[in-house]
């Protein structure tokens, strides 16, 4: 199977889509037209370059995914690309990895005046068996529907996903979880005592929960009731100074040379790091 490359992750915004818009427009991200997913969900993108963050939820003439009811507001979701869903499935399989069949799912989207569909296809790791929230693989059938110029500008130059940061108890969990799918030479351990998943064009990064939640102080998302979490997004920007005085306004702002920090409280319970290529 080829090594981990990140597709997307999720922000769960529930019922709140409407303010989850707002929030996440206001901190310079542009999203795409609300697109509503055969399987009942909601949903709205901020696409980057190779991949992109969703804000899903459900509102008025939508229904909530039974999935996704246990999880509470902000970054649950971490999502792999995979060129064949079922092909995934049976690696997976193969290497013990708990994983569910894959599925079919399409969300209608206007373009140039006519309506498309744009089709995924899916296979997920039980959020019991990763104990992180959902780790998934998606397969992009129609990539050209979702990847478009117009929609990959944003106010704060954001560029790419670069880093995940997952707060655990137990790193060995994760790591033996990611080694299985991608091979012992994707997972690395640091000095620090941080475990890595190296991807293309970045990490995940497990880290322990009191040093993570201390390493971000306010800034730290609140666990609401999870025991190990997703915590934090790096995201690579044009400029951190840039940012900067877009956001000069956002309450809890944490501003350093090449990083700037919005706290949890101010991106749907989700801590993002904006960086630039100067970051540490």
């Amino acid at each position: 199977m080829p090594g981990a490359t990140l597709d997307h992750v999720v922000v769960d915004a529930k019922d709140r889509m409407d303010e989850a818009v707002r929030i996440y427009q206001s901190l310079g991200f542009q999203l795409t037209p609300r697109g509503y997913h055969t399987l009942g969900s909601i949903n709205h993108l901020a696409i980057f370059g190779t991949n992109y963050l969703e804000l899903l939820g459900f509102g008025e003439g939508s229904a909530a995914r039974p999935e996704l009811a246990g999880f509470p507001f902000g970054l649950n979701g971490l999502v792999f690309k995979t060129d064949d869903a079922e092909a995934t499935f049976r690696h997976a399989q193969a290497a013990g990895v708990p994983v569910l069949p894959a599925n079919a799912f399409s969300r209608p989207v206007e373009l140039d005046g006519q309506t498309q569909d744009v089709r995924f296809r899916t296979t997920r790791v039980p959020s019991e068996a990763s104990g992180i929230g959902r780790v998934y693989f998606c397969e992009h059938q129609t990539p050209e529907l979702v990847w478009r110029p117009e929609w990959q500008a944003h106010p704060n130059g954001a560029q790419e996903i670069a880093r995940v940061v997952v707060a655990t108890h137990d790193a060995s969990r994760q790591a033996a979880l990611f080694a299985n799918l991608f091979g012992k030479d994707a997972v690395i351990k640091r000095p620090d005592g941080t475990t890595e998943l190296t991807m293309t064009g970045g990490a995940v990064v497990l880290a322990p929960v009191a040093e993570t939640i201390g390493r971000l102080g306010a800034a730290a998302p609140d666990p609401a009731g999870r025991e190990d979490f997703m915590a934090a997004l790096a995201i690579r920007v044009v400029s951190a100074p840039a940012v900067a005085r877009l956001l000069h306004g956002v309450s809890g702002l944490v501003v350093e040379p090449h990083r700037v920090t919005v706290p949890a409280g101010s991106a749907m319970n989700t801590t993002l790091l904006f960086e630039d290529a100067h970051a540490d």
